[in-house]
């Protein structure tokens, strides 16, 4: 990879250390122009007009999106942010008295409050897998809790508020052993490696723009693979998710399509699109070694710094890294950072509801594939500087 080229188009790489890509990562030129060349669109010729200018840049979002999962691009239904899409799949899940959903310590904040509703809601019980001896899922564990009364296992597969990778094919091999429902989180996943929902075994998964894709905000989608169609009932129906059949009957729409809503920001649709296509030519495998590579020598430069601890878990570890200054609120670190021109983020205990090793709140470093190595050891040596 030619890091100076994908520098230059990226503009916010010339005045700052960008070390929250966990968060939103900086977006390319080529995403810029195809967004504002729509909003243009819209704004010369109308909105609804611009969509159908558009339309096959549209169309393409979709067919990227099943090209990045191995997908097919009517399995892939889109939102405007991650959460509605998992929303979108969870809540469709028949769920009554007596079932079982079956979740990690990891768990996203979010999900968890959805759990904790819908179990308040339904009388179902939420059962959560202790870890292994790494922090990961403890997948001997999760096995053994599996019943019949068991129908969802959710697994959020980088959590965050750390660096772990959590086991989602060997889960998946699990679910779709006992014939159970598995809805992925992967929206701290996509764009970091490759991902493969048929190897995986996910029937639900679900993804973000704005993070390691390099989209932009307000994007989110999902997959549904053939056995979450066949079991899901979409909870909300609406006219893009349905067609009314005349009298007091409709059918759904078919594919993914069915979660979906009519409204949509096709500025963003476009630029997800185009960010999509940016990575698919990259190359995940290229850009997951890259990635891999400076988070790892950021983890291993604060991990030999005096009064710095870092807190990440598991077997295997990827681009986000978590570590506590001695003596140092985190906030207080984040925004010294900050005043040096190197943006980061803190983890919140309230998101991690289910982290029972009490070290929230901790300071988030997440590198990407265009930050260069001096990046990184600015950032190890100014955390240094705040621990003397």
């Amino acid at each position: 990879m030619d890091i100076a080229a994908l520098r230059a188009l990226t503009p916010g790489c010339a005045h700052r250390n960008h070390l929250n890509n966990a968060g939103a990562a900086l977006l390319a030129n080529p995403t810029i122009e195809a967004m504002t060349h729509q909003l243009h669109l819209e704004a010369h010729i109308g909105g609804y007009e611009a969509a159908v200018a558009s339309a096959d840049r549209i169309d393409d979002t979709y067919r990227a999106l099943a090209e990045l999962l191995n997908a097919r691009a009517d399995e892939i239904a889109l939102f405007d942010n991650s959460t509605h899409a998992w929303n979108a799949a969870f809540y469709s899940v028949p769920l009554k008295a007596g079932d079982r959903i079956l979740t990690g310590r990891s768990e996203y904040g979010s999900n968890v409050l959805a759990y904790l509703q819908v179990s308040q809601r339904t009388g179902a019980e939420v059962v959560v897998v202790p870890d292994d001896e790494t922090g990961q899922i403890n997948v001997a564990a999760l096995a053994d809790l599996l019943d019949e009364r068991t129908k969802l296992i959710g697994l959020t597969w980088v959590p965050t508020a750390g660096g772990l990778v959590n086991p989602a094919a060997e889960v998946g091999r699990i679910a779709n052993d006992a014939d159970v429902l598995y809805l992925l989180d992967a929206t701290q996943a996509v764009g970091q490696f490759p991902i493969d929902v048929t190897a995986i075994g996910a029937d639900m998964l679900t993804g973000t723009g704005r993070k390691f894709l390099r989209g932009p905000r307000g994007t989110g989608f999902l997959y549904t693979g053939p056995r979450a169609l066949q079991r899901l009932e979409p909870f909300v129906a609406e006219i893009r998710s349905a067609t009314w059949t005349g009298g007091r009957s409709f059918t759904w729409a078919d594919g993914a399509q069915r979660f979906e809503t009519w409204e949509n920001s096709y500025v963003n649709v476009v630029g997800l699109g185009v960010a999509v296509r940016q990575a698919l030519d990259f190359g995940l495998p290229n850009i997951a070694q890259r990635s891999s590579d400076l988070g790892a020598r950021l983890r291993r430069g604060l991990a030999e710094t005096d009064g710095v601890t870092v807190h990440d878990l598991g077997r295997e570890q990827c681009a986000i890294v978590t570590a506590k200054v001695s003596g140092v609120d985190s906030e207080a670190v984040a925004d010294a950072l900050l005043r040096q021109g190197i943006n980061v983020s803190t983890t919140v205990p309230e998101h991690n509801q289910f982290d029972e090793r009490g070290v929230h709140p901790l300071v988030r470093l997440s590198p990407h594939y265009y930050n260069t190595d001096d990046e990184i050891d600015q950032a190890i040596a100014a955390v240094a500087a705040l621990a003397r």
